[in-house]
């Protein structure tokens, strides 16, 4: 299954350790992941689902990807991206009213040419299939994104991803014993445990919730152990999963998704400051400052090699220009 995917973007991304950085916090060796420079529309981690589900689209005959999200969602607009390049329309479900202006990651979707529809409160793709009953109407064939493309099909993005950073690591004569990674949607965090699995890694996962809200009656934690159940079946990974597997680190995630604190502006510009790397308002920007405190506060052991992987987002910036201010 590893191998069912449509190359869509740059990789290996770069594997890289932060030198400024790690002066600051001297009891750690920091690194960094580099998926905000994969490709396809200015980057980020989703390029790694879109290849596995774009691959089953186009083996499978369909015509149309509708997918879901916030209106800065860059699931959207890599999603929008994909559909651009294989030649497949793209729908889009974006939460909240349709703004006067567009910016950010939803001008790149409009600009990328995916037909957008507006759903108010409903972000997380509760009209995904009445609208796929809708274009079907209109002798479409539907292929459905989840939300944040996460599935197991968009699992496996990671767990390649997995297998692309243990070569890293070999070549580079690398141990790492940390990952820190901002986890929304709970896709990326299901494909790097059972990546970290597969291939015998021995790192620890550090998932920085982003949003507070599950999926319905479900936490984010149980929706990631559903993967995991499915993956290890799947995959043929020796071990039993339970909730301990699957859970967030919370916290910073009490102001609610997608509001901007002075957190996510002090962590975007430290690492701008000391690195020359941009990172988000919403995801990385609030998974990075987790990363900080856990290193001022000394929460992991000291003299590790910590990595930061890197999820993209740039173009929420522009969005949130007079919050960073």
């Amino acid at each position: 299954m590893l191998n069912r995917k449509f190359t869509l973007g740059f990789f290996p991304t770069p594997l890289e350790a932060m030198e400024n950085l790690s002066k600051k916090y001297p009891d750690y060796n920091l690194f960094i992941k580099r998926d905000d420079n994969s490709g396809l529309a200015s980057g980020g981690n989703k390029v790694r689902k879109l290849q596995y589900f774009i691959y089953d689209a186009l083996d499978k005959g369909y015509d149309t990807i509708l997918t879901a999200g916030a209106q800065q969602s860059n699931h959207c607009r890599q999603t929008a991206a994909a559909c651009a390049k294989v030649g497949l329309q793209c729908n889009l479900l974006l939460g909240g009213e349709k703004p006067i202006n567009y910016n950010g990651n939803l001008l790149l979707s409009h600009l990328l040419g995916a037909n957008i529809d507006f759903t108010g409160d409903n972000r997380k793709g509760e009209y995904l299939e009445s609208i796929k009953a809708e274009l079907e109407s209109q002798n479409k064939k539907v292929y459905v994104v989840p939300y944040g493309g996460s599935n197991l099909i968009g699992a496996y993005g990671f767990v390649d991803a997995v297998k692309e950073f243990k070569e890293q690591l070999f070549t580079m004569k690398l141990k790492m014993d940390y990952i820190f990674f901002a986890s929304s949607s709970g896709g990326t965090q299901a494909g790097l445990k059972l990546g970290v699995d597969l291939f015998g890694l021995d790192i620890k996962l550090m998932p920085i919730s982003i949003d507070k809200l599950g999926y319905g009656d479900i936490t984010l934690d149980e929706a990631v152990l559903e993967l995991l159940f499915e993956g290890q079946k799947a995959l043929g990974i020796q071990k039993s999963y339970s909730i301990n597997d699957a859970t967030l680190i919370r916290g910073y995630d009490s102001q609610g998704y997608g509001i901007v604190t002075s957190n996510e502006k002090h962590a975007i510009k430290e690492l701008a400051h000391s690195e020359g790397v941009l990172l988000d308002p919403v995801y990385t920007g609030r998974a990075f400052y987790g990363m900080l405190d856990h290193l001022k506060r000394n929460k992991i052991k000291k003299k590790s090699n910590v990595l930061f992987w890197h999820t993209g987002g740039l173009p929420a910036n522009f969005c949130y220009s007079k919050e960073l201010m």
